[in-house]
């Protein structure tokens, strides 16, 4: 990984476009790798948007390029060159070779972000174990940092072993230890999502790209005082918190980490435990920088990576959208914003979505009602007469449900209107129909 002592490394940071898209859509990527440096804490001294017309199978980039790179990478004194894109071991070998610095792709680069944001014990599990999975299939050039990490161990490689056999079976090792502690993680969270699931409160998910706001929204509706910047990644461990809807009735609010296009696949495996926290949720939150240029695009990834882990309105579980950031929309965008919000809310085939600014404030009532809506659009209201001697219902039916009106008669009777949900409904109908009245 990058070694983050001063000084601060400098680096060059590269977009390979290709024939097939757009040249605004390559200025946004471009704008979005130099964030994901900037993420890194490495100093952007120049950014790149490179032409790529046949790929290079040993190289990735042309003769010509390669060479403009290299005067380029000697003129600003960088140390290392951040690719954009997806580049296999040969090519990071070899363009490291002739450019004599540390070459970066987008994977590798999510993956260091990922290591320097984790916080939690199992943060740190779930980056390390994917950072092994990228570096093995990378043994043919860093076999010799691999050979510093065992250190002194000694012994290991038998009798005509070679290096690479030997790092790898070091690397394999490894992952079997952190995917042990990993598994021990996922048990455990398991049994805290089962112990929420008998609790009353439904949970709620907040998801979403990378920077559109999902921490500054979570402590907005919470108060959570969860760590929230304009910066990709801010935030990777998963938050639990106490969300209050107008009713008076409350859910867990989570907050968990931002997706992004191309999101290694390893990450994705590597964080299964952090995402069945997702794929579990009542209701997800779908929050969208609608000011984003990419929006739609953002919108698509996101909802690929709930498909990859069986979650989202594909897999029939209930969605609405957050458009944040209308503070930065003209007047024309705003009105055309609100009217599609508008409709989205009425009608049933589409998914609900709500305009707020998190800088301003504004529309976040609105978003509170919905979510509401939302959570309770199959709860039943039901009323019921309970005689003194089996008051322990009516204790159940004030942990489990919303009572909405509540009083006792002369003969000690209780009578009660509860709002249930679905499934605490046909509970009490199977144990007590006698009481519904």
């Amino acid at each position: 990984m990058i070694k983050r002592d001063t000084p601060v490394e400098k680096a060059l940071v590269l977009h390979p476009r290709f024939p097939n898209v757009r040249a605004s859509d390559a200025d946004y990527d471009l704008e979005e790798a130099v964030g994901l440096a900037e993420a890194l804490g490495v100093e952007t001294m120049a950014s790149r948007i490179i032409p790529i017309r046949d790929l290079k199978v040993s190289n990735f980039f042309g003769s010509g390029q390669i060479e403009d790179i290299g005067a380029e990478l000697k003129a600003h004194e960088a140390s290392v060159v951040i690719v954009n894109g997806v580049l296999s071991p040969v090519q990071q070998r070899n363009l490291e070779r002739i450019w004599k610095a540390k070459v970066i792709d987008r994977t590798g680069l999510i993956l260091e972000i990922f290591g320097l944001r984790a916080a939690t014990k199992e943060g740190k599990l779930q980056v390390e174990l994917a950072r092994q999975g990228y570096e093995r299939s990378r043994l043919v050039r860093t076999w010799t940092h691999l050979e510093r990490q065992r250190g002194g161990t000694g012994g290991l490689a038998g009798p005509g072993e070679t290096q690479i056999e030997s790092d790898r079976r070091v690397l394999n090792d490894k992952m079997t230890k952190l995917k042990r502690e990993l598994e021990q993680v996922r048990r455990t969270r398991g049994l805290q999502r089962q112990k929420r699931k008998r609790a009353p409160e439904r949970v709620v998910a907040l998801v979403g790209y990378t920077n559109a706001g999902k921490s500054t929204l979570f402590n907005l509706l919470t108060e959570g005082g969860v760590f929230a910047k304009d910066m990709l990644f801010a935030t990777l461990d998963t938050t639990h918190r106490i969300l209050t809807l107008p009713s008076g009735q409350s859910a867990v609010l989570s907050d968990t980490v931002g997706f992004i296009s191309d999101l290694p696949t390893d990450l994705i495996t590597a964080f299964r435990a952090t995402l069945e926290e997702v794929k579990e949720a009542d209701l997800l939150i779908h929050v969208r920088d609608i000011s984003d240029p990419l929006t739609e695009r953002r919108r698509e990834e996101v909802m690929q990576v709930l498909d990859q882990i069986n979650a989202g309105p594909e897999h029939n579980q209930d969605i609405i959208e957050v458009w944040n950031k209308v503070d930065l929309l003209g007047d024309v965008q705003l009105d055309s914003i609100s009217e599609r919000s508008e409709a989205s809310q009425e009608l049933e085939d589409m998914i609900p979505a709500y305009p707020v600014s998190c800088h301003k404030k504004t529309g976040l009532d609105v978003l509170q009602s919905g979510i509401e809506a939302m959570l309770t659009k199959s709860d039943e209201i039901i009323s019921v007469e309970i005689p003194p001697q089996k008051y322990d219902v009516r204790a159940w039916l004030h942990k489990n449900g919303y009572v909405i009106s509540e009083k006792t008669r002369r003969n000690g009777n209780c009578e009660m209107d509860v709002r249930l949900s679905e499934s605490d409904a046909g509970k009490l109908r199977a144990r007590h129909s006698e009481l519904v009245t």
